[in-house]
């Protein structure tokens, strides 16, 4: 059960043992030991034997891409530069990327998926990384924010 069956045998060998198989020549837990399957996998491939015995192969295919477009590649480092013009703004005040925020809008404006650490993997390579960095020092950080907190309050309560 170690490598997959599409590396130990080759199609004509698989088509061979289904097309006896169906013959009743052999039986299923030889198959099942010859071929070092499960049941499930098994009769998955028994199944698509029996859709199109001709055409029946055991090759692994993948589904998705393994690489994104050039015109996603566009858009994210697009959406990256947007980013770093906000974090770089001094009057804002935000100090991180949001990557989850850069995926919406690709996916909200062009329709496109792509997940989030591709988006920080391509902020890496194009130098738009920003890394987080924490303050030792909780009470510090937490008596800057209720600071904060309360100058605001101060600040709304004086415009009334």
């Amino acid at each position: 059960m170690g490598t997959h069956i599409h590396k130990r045998f080759d199609d004509e060998f698989v088509r061979l043992l289904f097309q006896k198989y169906v013959n009743k020549d052999i039986p299923t837990e030889q198959m099942l030991n010859i071929l070092e399957i499960k049941k499930t996998r098994f009769f998955e491939l028994l199944k698509k034997y029996r859709n199109d015995p001709e055409g029946f192969s055991i090759i692994y295919k993948r589904n998705s891409p393994s690489r994104i477009s050039e015109i996603l590649e566009g858009l994210i480092l697009e959406e990256l530069k947007k980013e770093r013009g906000l974090i770089t703004d001094k009057d804002i005040p935000i100090n991180s990327y949001n990557y989850s925020y850069i995926r919406d809008q690709i996916y909200k404006n062009n329709g496109l998926k792509v997940s989030v650490p591709t988006i920080i993997k391509r902020a890496k390579e194009n130098y738009y990384y920003h890394r987080q960095t924490y303050s030792n020092n909780g009470y510090q950080s937490y008596k800057n924010l209720c600071c904060n907190y309360n100058f605001q309050i101060r600040c709304n309560m004086g415009s009334n």
